[in-house]
């Protein structure tokens, strides 16, 4: 050791009268090492800022590896949205903070399934290549779904999505991304943020608009700013990148890849469920799946024997969707992390919009589909032409209620039929407005439907009954009393009852003689003039559309001076 710093100490520091190139060589050395670090570190920074590092080298990252790969941020970069962008030294000072990870896979004190506890703000990760101010227009989406029927009937779910976005400035800020131009705060009360009992939007005007889930005890003087998040990109779109698909979403794309043959008996129901079954080992996960082969031999003997190459294909794609969704060392499916979009296999939406977030007079989130998507239409992959329904006009009163989708079913009525198809009203065949199976054929467990103290609530606010006795007869005197006001009732108060479109209240002959905020709509003896026959004969069709002898019963009643009884 001696003779080793000896040597090292002529080296650096020549005796006097070397030669030039001696004196020289320790600080090309110098030089060469230090060059030697500089390249070696930036390699190293890139490397360890890659994706192929951050999901291979720890054993708690595979799950989160393999979802990103098939993600649709494939191609951005783990850091830069775990460690966001800027310059340099800060990056390096929040990568130091990461340290604690590498303690923890150092000393097996991690957790599974893991979790991102800490995020950079998504406006600055997200809104580095996504602007909220950006509008984007309606965009369709067709969902196939198939059955579990033994044909794997297809069908196709049509779905406007009001994505929205855009400055309230230019007239715009509406849709889904109406929460990100808009301030809204919330409290959740856990890590995962699936139960959220407060929510706080300010309005325009700076005053702050309060709810509070209906069974908490929050009271909302007490809620401190502090305590409250803002609502951002990762609020909803938390597994964007991340995602595990539902065995069902994951079977049927496998069928509308043609993956798996759709010529299958029984194939999806058999595949969600050995993917759905349990399994101790990933062993023996690939034998219960592999056992499909042996339920085809002994159920569908003949076909099995033909076609035996789409079964084992059908079998090695479901193993394959298994091992890309299925992580047991690290305790990963799609059940181990809740995902914010859509409120079917997590609450997701219905965290906030259940019907049972209420401010002190009683009005509530919204529960409302066509909030963020027009109501879906469901067809089957044999109907040529599928009509796909888009409110644009006004709404009923009734509609209006921040809990009419609570309220509807308990106020539905023979009026509905004046703007719906109401057959089998309820049901789920799809013959109708009223029977679509994208809203009855689901349980929507993180909805407030039956919430008892809601029901209680709601109770006070369901809507007058409309009336729906049938017109009078034709012998019934030409008057308001006799035929004319049974008629308007039952046709029109939907709309236009008490503090109804426009201020017209059809109900009273006082009030439909006083009009609405257009004017008088019954010019006495003036059937033309009558603004009501004017918009009941306009080429534009009226939601509630009198019918020509309807029609004709009304013009009569006009030109007979329309008499009140």
């Amino acid at each position: 050791m001696a003779r080793l710093r000896e040597s090292l100490r002529k080296f650096f520091f020549p005796p006097p009268g070397s030669s030039r190139w001696v004196r020289l060589l320790p600080y090309a050395t110098l030089g060469v090492l230090t060059l030697v670090v500089l390249i070696g570190g930036v390699y190293a920074w890139d490397y360890t800022n890659s994706p192929v590092f951050c999901g291979t080298v720890c054993h708690t990252m595979p799950p989160e590896y393999t979802a990103y790969l098939t993600s649709p941020h494939a191609r951005v970069d783990c850091v830069d949205c775990h460690i966001g962008k800027g310059f340099i030294a800060t990056r390096i000072t929040r990568k130091a903070g990461d340290v604690k990870h590498v303690i923890a896979t150092t000393f097996h004190t991690y957790e599974y399934p893991i979790r991102a506890g800490e995020l950079r703000p998504a406006r600055e990760t997200c809104e580095k290549c996504h602007s909220p101010q950006k509008f984007s227009d309606d965009s369709l989406r067709t969902i196939p779904t198939y059955g579990d029927d033994k044909n794997n009937s297809l069908t196709y779910t049509y779905l406007v999505l009001k994505t929205g976005g855009g400055s309230k400035r230019l007239g715009l800020g509406k849709g889904i991304h109406w929460h990100i131009e808009n301030q809204v705060y919330y409290l959740p009360s856990d890590p995962e943020e699936q139960t959220i009992p407060f929510v706080r939007v300010v309005n325009d005007d700076g005053s702050v608009t309060d709810y509070t889930e209906v069974g908490t005890t929050i009271d909302p003087a007490s809620v401190q700013a502090g305590d409250l998040k803002e609502m951002d990109c990762i609020t909803c779109h938390n597994r964007i990148t991340h995602l595990v698909y539902q065995p069902e979403d994951t079977v049927d794309r496998l069928l509308s890849q043609s993956l798996i043959s759709t010529q299958i008996p029984d194939i999806r129901r058999k595949a969600v469920e050995v993917m759905r079954a349990s399994y101790p080992t990933m062993e023996a996960a690939e034998q219960g799946i592999d056992a499909l082969s042996d339920y085809y031999r002994t159920t569908y003997p003949e076909y099995a024997s033909e076609n035996t190459d789409a079964i084992r294909q059908a079998i090695e794609a479901i193993q394959t969707a298994y091992r890309d969704s299925v992580f047991i060392e690290q305790k990963v499916d799609w059940d181990a992390h809740p995902n914010n979009i859509g409120h079917l296999s997590a609450p997701g939406c219905f965290r906030c919009h259940d019907g049972k977030h209420l401010t002190q007079e009683q009005q509530a989130i919204q529960l409302e589909c066509n909030l963020c998507h027009a109501i879906p239409v469901v067809s089957p992959s044999g109907e040529f032409v599928s009509n796909i329904e888009i409110s644009r006009g006004p709404e009923p009163q009734s509609h209006l209620n921040t809990n009419w989708i609570q309220l509807h079913r308990d106020s539905f009525d023979a009026s509905c039929s004046n703007c719906h198809s109401t057959d089998n009203a309820g049901g789920t065949d799809n013959t109708s407005f009223c029977s679509n199976s994208a809203c009855h054929g689901a349980a929507w467990t993180y909805a407030g439907f039956d919430a008892p103290e809601l029901r209680a609530i709601l109770a006070q606010q369901l809507p007058k009954p409309t009336p729906t006795q049938p017109p009078a007869a034709a012998e019934a005197p030409m008057t308001y009393d006799g035929s004319v006001g049974p008629l308007l009732q039952t046709r029109c108060a939907m709309c236009h009852g008490a503090n109804g479109q426009k201020g017209l209240d059809v109900t009273t002959y006082a009030s439909l003689m006083k009009g609405g905020v257009d004017g008088p709509v019954m010019v006495p003896g003036d059937v033309p003039g009558s603004l009501l026959i004017q918009v009941q004969s306009a080429a534009q069709p009226h939601f509630s559309q009198l019918t020509p002898d309807e029609l004709k019963l009304v013009s009569d009643w006009i030109a007979a001076g329309a008499p009140e009884n």
